[in-house]
Order: structure tokens, then C-alpha cells, then sequence
């Protein structure tokens, strides 16, 4: 089907816009940990399985959903997928429990790396060559928009009417998402042959696609390490309940700068890219642990450790590069392994906190991550090497 340039940038929003319900739900979770934690009357640490949970959601549906979801056109697969993401937020909105609220939550992630796996491809997919890293951009925007905008009101409404009514709100965006895409999506974007099950598991005997994400998966968890208990650290070092919203968008801000930067670095190199963006990792959990205590400090260096979130991105070009015909699967994948950070992150962080240790250990166990993987994006380029009597692969 033949697209305007127009329809091209109303489906890119749209995609944007499932991001933005997306990103509000992930990250808000986090934010709001005191608050139900409090409500449900757990622990804070305990509180903090609810953000696994979601995250072991998206790990287990980003494949599955991906195979599965190939026998249907992609664009009705989208709004089904947010309409299903709209239903299991109102059941997080209803939680009675810890259960089932950690249930619900993981219901939940099932549909997010599938998602914005195949949006992000359709994305580069629908955009000119040379553009295609600003696509997948463009479609994370919606991530990095939340973090500034959607988060902090969020927080605010958990604040003033409840943390349930966050949920609630996300619920609404991701209709209006599916409303969107249904009318402005064309019907078929796909070039080449049919997908299928068996050509999206191909991309499984692909050696270089599982380094790439096991980079994401162990030097993402960097981020979350920090970010999950980060509310609750700016309570407990003396923060005003009024800058709890402002120092969330203040990652934000530093995402969505990083998300600009990220398409550029990505267009220069990819391995070089990630390097340098697991370099940022090192250093801002680290400068966040040294600056433990003083709450302003601490938000600016949470703002400098989003610039490093972009990453997602190279990742992304990479994986279209050596999946082969399992492109959908292996852009879900990605998803996936950026949430098994998402999980490990908070869990190695948890144990610290567990242990007695400060708040600080966020930060250690964060740059512990980061440098994970650098090793791993070590091993990764190793592999990429070209080796006599063998073709010299994409970078």
C-alpha cells in the first residue's frame, strides 16, 4: 500500500502514543512504590516484586506474542495487543492485595515487548533510508515524553487521588492508542515474504542476536537498579513530597535528550554507541552513590543517567541487521531483555537493601550492571569479527 508522508507520521504517533501508556505504566510503578506499598501494607523491598513482576510479564510475552501474533496482520495485532494493555491495567487499578496486585502486574507486561518490538520494526520499515534509527526514535519519544510529562502526573495523582487512578489513566491512553491506529495505520506495511511462526523462530540459531541481548539484559538492569528505588530514597534522605513528581521528569528530560543522542550514535556505530552509552551508565551510578543523602544531587544525577536509557537503540539496529527473516520476533526480543534488566535490576539492588546495607547500594549495584555489560558487548563484538573463509558481517 502506497503511504504519505502524512499517514507515515500519524502511525509513528500512534505507535508514540502506545510508548507513552507504556512508559507511564512502567516507570510510574516505580514511582509510586511508597504509595502501595503503604495502601497494600508491605515493605517497600516487597512492594518492589510488583516492578519484577511486570517486567517477567514482558520477558515471557515479547516472544510468545511475537510467534503467535505472526498468523495476524500486524496493525490488528497492535490495537489488540493495547486493548488487551488497557484491560489488565484497570485490573492493577483494583488490586486488593499484594498478590494480586504482583498477578495483575505481570499480566500486564505480557503484551509490552511485543508491542513496541513491532511497532519500533514497522517504524524503520515505513521510514526513508538513512532514517530508520530516527524511527525507532521516534517511536520511543513516547517512552522518554512519559518519563517527563506522564510519570510525574501520574505521581502526582497517586499523591493527591491514589495510586490506583495511574492506572486508571494509562487504561484510557492505551484505548485512545488503539482508536488511533485503527483509523490512521495503513493495512499492511510489510514488504517480502509472508511472516510466519517457523520464519520468526529462525532468528533463534542466530548467535550474534542472543550477545546483543544479553547486553541489554544485564547492562539495562543498570538503570532500574537506581530508578526503582529512587522515590523512595529521595523520601528517606529528606526530599519534599513536591519534588518527588519534578526530580521524575528530570530523568525524563535526560531520556529524552538521550534518545536524540542515541539515534546519532547508532548511525555512527553501533558497537561504538552502546560503549559509550554503558560508559555513561558506569559513571552516573556511580557519581548517584557518591552523592547519596543530598536529595538535589541525587535527582541531577538521576536526570544524567537517563541520557544513557537511549541505548535501546543501537541494540535495536543491530538486531534488524543479523536476524534475518526473524526481524519481528528478535525486535520483541529486544523488549524482552531490556525487562529481564528491568527485573534483575531491582532484585540486585533488593538484596543489598535486604542486607542492611544504604540507599547508596542502588548505585553500586547499578555500575556493577553497567560494566556486565561492557563485558558482554566485549564478547559480542568479538564475535562480529569477520574469520577467514567467512563473510565480513554487518555493523
Amino acid at each position: 500500500m502506497v503511504q504519505t508522508d502524512r499517514q507515515v507520521r500519524l502511525t509513528i504517533l500512534s505507535f508514540a502514543m502506545g510508548a507513552f501508556a507504556i512508559g507511564i505504566t512502567e516507570f510510574a510503578a516505580m514511582g509510586l512504590l511508597p504509595y502501595y506499598a503503604a495502601d497494600l501494607g508491605v515493605s517497600e523491598p516487597q512492594a518492589g516484586h510488583a516492578v519484577s513482576a511486570y517486567a517477567i510479564g514482558v520477558v515471557i510475552g515479547a516472544p510468545v506474542l511475537a510467534v503467535l501474533g505472526s498468523y495476524l496482520p500486524r496493525k490488528l495485532l497492535l490495537i489488540l495487543l493495547m486493548i488487551y494493555f488497557a484491560v489488565t491495567n484497570i485490573f492493577t487499578a483494583l488490586a486488593s492485595g499484594l498478590d494480586s496486585m504482583v498477578i495483575s502486574r505481570a499480566l500486564a507486561g505480557l503484551p509490552h515487548g511485543a508491542f513496541l518490538g513491532i511497532a519500533m520494526l514497522l517504524a524503520a520499515e515505513m521510514s526513508p533510508p538513512g532514517k530508520k534509527a530516527a524511527g525507532v526514535a521516534s517511536v520511543l519519544m513516547g517512552l522518554t515524553v512519559a518519563n517527563i510529562v506522564g510519570v510525574p502526573a501520574a505521581g502526582a495523582i497517586g499523591q493527591y487521588f491514589g495510586w490506583r487512578w495511574c492506572f486508571v489513566l494509562v487504561a484510557v491512553i492505551a484505548m485512545g492508542c488503539a482508536a488511533m491506529m485503527a483509523r490512521v495505520a495503513p493495512r499492511d506495511t510489510q514488504d517480502g515474504p509472508a511472516v510466519s511462526p517457523l520464519r520468526e523462530l529462525s532468528a533463534l540459531a542466530s548467535r550474534a542476536m542472543w550477545l546483543a541481548l544479553g547486553v541489554g539484559a544485564i547492562g539495562f538492569g543498570a538503570v532500574f537498579a537506581v530508578y526503582s528505588y529512587f522515590s523512595a530514597a529521595l523520601i528517606d534522605n529528606g526530599a519534599p513530597e513536591w519534588s518527588i513528581p519534578l526530580a521524575l521528569s528530570l530523568f525524563g528530560v535526560g531520556a529524552t535528550a538521550g534518545n536524540y543522542v542515541a539515534g546519532r550514535l547508532a548511525n555512527w556505530s553501533q558497537f561504538g554507541g552502546t560503549l559509550v552509552l554503558l560508559l555513561g551508565m558506569v559513571a552516573t551510578t556511580l557519581l548517584y552513590a557518591a552523592v547519596m543523602g543530598n536529595w538535589v544531587a541525587m535527582s541531577l544525577a538521576v536526570m544524567a543517567l537517563g541520557l544513557t536509557a537511549g541505548i535501546v537503540i543501537p541494540i535495536q539496529m543491530r538486531l534488524m541487521e543479523v536476524a534475518g527473516n526473524g526481524k519481528t520476533l528478535a525486535s520483541a526480543l529486544n523488549h524482552a531483555a531490556f525487562n529481564a534488566g528491568n527485573a534483575i535490576g531491582p532484585w540486585l539492588s533488593g538484596l543489598g537493601l535486604a542486607a542492611g546495607y544504604g540507599w547508596y547500594i542502588t548505585g553500586l549495584a547499578g555500575a556493577v550492571l553497567a560494566l556486565g555489560g561492557i563485558v558482554m558487548l566485549g564478547f559480542a563484538w568479538i564475535d562480529s569479527r569477520p574469520r577467514r573463509g567467512h563473510a565480513i558481517p554487518a555493523q
